[in-house]
């Protein structure tokens, strides 16, 4: 045996050696368990993962309805809000047109009352430029006596006409 051979041989014996000694001390199944611990840690750990990924989604999905929630209400509000514009607005609307109908109604109430006054008057200053003219007129043909019988007869004539 050449010396290469014979330290092949004892690096084999020495290998079977170690073989058998690791094989003693139970050195495959502490590997085993700790790969087995190592698997299990993995495993609770994904399934930690699994389960705050299904809260994560719970909490999303309670906060999508929440923000639904938030914008219908907005959008409840901004109708509400429109409608009581357009409320406030016709109503507005309505008190404006009622004022102006009021004050169209007392302008033409003072307008027929002036024309009612203006007639009036008008109606006296007749009465009195024609008495006038009659006195003068009588004064001229008639004598003094009876110009005052006929200017008073004339006058309650005209009187009892235009009342």
């Amino acid at each position: 045996m050449d010396a290469t051979s014979l330290a092949t041989l004892w690096a084999t014996i020495a290998l079977i050696i170690f073989l058998g000694v690791a094989i003693y001390i139970k050195v495959p199944g502490m590997l085993a368990k700790a790969l087995d611990a190592r698997a299990a840690r993995i495993s609770s750990e994904l399934d930690e993962a699994r389960k705050l990924r299904d809260e994560a989604q719970q909490l999303l999905g309670l906060y999508k309805k929440k923000r639904k929630e938030a914008e219908q209400e907005a959008a409840d509000i901004v109708a509400a809000a429109k409608r009581e514009a357009e409320t406030l607005a016709a109503d507005a609307h309505k008190k404006t047109e009622d004022y102006v109908a009021r004050r169209t109604a007392l302008a033409e109430q003072k307008i027929g009352q002036a024309e009612r006054d203006a007639i009036s008057e008008v109606r006296a200053s007749a009465v009195d430029i024609a008495v006038e003219a009659a006195r003068a007129l009588l004064a001229a043909k008639v004598d003094a006596k009876a110009g005052a019988d006929l200017f008073k007869s004339a006058l309650q004539d005209v009187k009892a006409k235009l009342n």
